[in-house]
């Protein structure tokens, strides 16, 4: 079974202790983390070094079997000093984390590549991997820059991370993934929308912050992008949803519609 990973936003109510115990009762294998919020207005954890928070969210994984698929989110701007995330790539590699996610807010990309790269030496020495996310409203915008990022840095172990949302609104197409080495598409976020693109920036952030759709229910060209990812990526569910269903009950139909749909595409495994 391909892997399913719980993502933070989808249930960013919960504390990091009950994300983990949330996926378990959902059934994943895997869930993903917030160490730094990613934005001012949603709830704040301590997280970071040896805190109880932490002590008790590795007992929480001890406890239920779940795994750290990747650790969010790391925002590379233009005053950013790479070696402040250190406290954050030993909590991830702590966790026993595979990824950490980045996202790229720098308009100079030369220097946000020099960052990138020196990034993900640092995460290296942890056992861990760096992912960009483009999206619409940051410095790298698509896909397509993404990749030209990623690439710039020469170092072949750096990631793009795939969000259909993000994928879909930032003018990508599915085709664009056939010629990408695999090992830069480790894992892919997973959603679905509806077909129309919002007008506006406001739109663009509600919809992706909040109200996105559970896969086989919008428009977005999804058996397209797992056609052309490479085969069997682990998925982070990343599906916020606009309805009064409590996160328990979101997470544990999220897995149940998702696991339906892959069923149905022959793309499970």
């Amino acid at each position: 079974m391909r892997v399913l990973s719980l993502a933070a936003l989808t249930v960013l109510e919960l504390s990091p202790v009950e994300m983990v115990r949330c996926a378990a009762q959902a059934g994943y294998t895997h869930v993903g983390l917030r160490a730094l919020p990613a934005t001012a207005q949603e709830p704040q954890w301590p997280l970071v070094g040896e805190t109880p928070l932490r002590r008790e969210v590795q007992a929480a994984l001890r406890d239920t079997g779940v795994q750290v698929l990747d650790v969010e989110i790391l925002r590379l701007k233009p005053e950013t000093d790479v070696l402040a995330f250190d406290p954050v790539l030993e909590t991830a590699a702590a966790l026993g984390a595979s990824f950490l996610l980045a996202a790229g807010n720098d308009p100079d990309e030369a220097r946000l590549t020099q960052r990138l790269a020196a990034l993900a030496q640092r995460a290296r020495a942890h056992g861990l991997r760096v992912c960009i996310e483009p999206m619409p409203w940051t410095e790298v915008r698509d896909f397509a820059q993404g990749l030209r990022v990623v690439q710039a840095t020469g170092n072949d172990d750096i990631g793009v991370l795939v969000d259909p949302l993000h994928f879909d609104r930032g003018g990508n197409h599915a085709e664009q993934l056939l010629s990408v080495p695999p090992q830069r598409l480790p894992y892919l976020q997973f959603c679905d929308a509806p077909a129309e693109r919002p007008a506006s920036l406001d739109g663009l952030l509600q919809q992706a912050r909040g109200a996105r759709l559970i896969p086989g229910e919008g428009g977005l060209d999804l058996l397209g992008l797992l056609s052309a990812a490479p085969a069997g990526a682990p998925l982070s569910l990343e599906v916020p949803m606009d309805v009064q269903a409590d996160a328990r009950t979101r997470a544990a139909l999220l897995r149940q519609e998702t696991v339906k749909w892959l069923q149905r595409h022959a793309l499970a495994g």
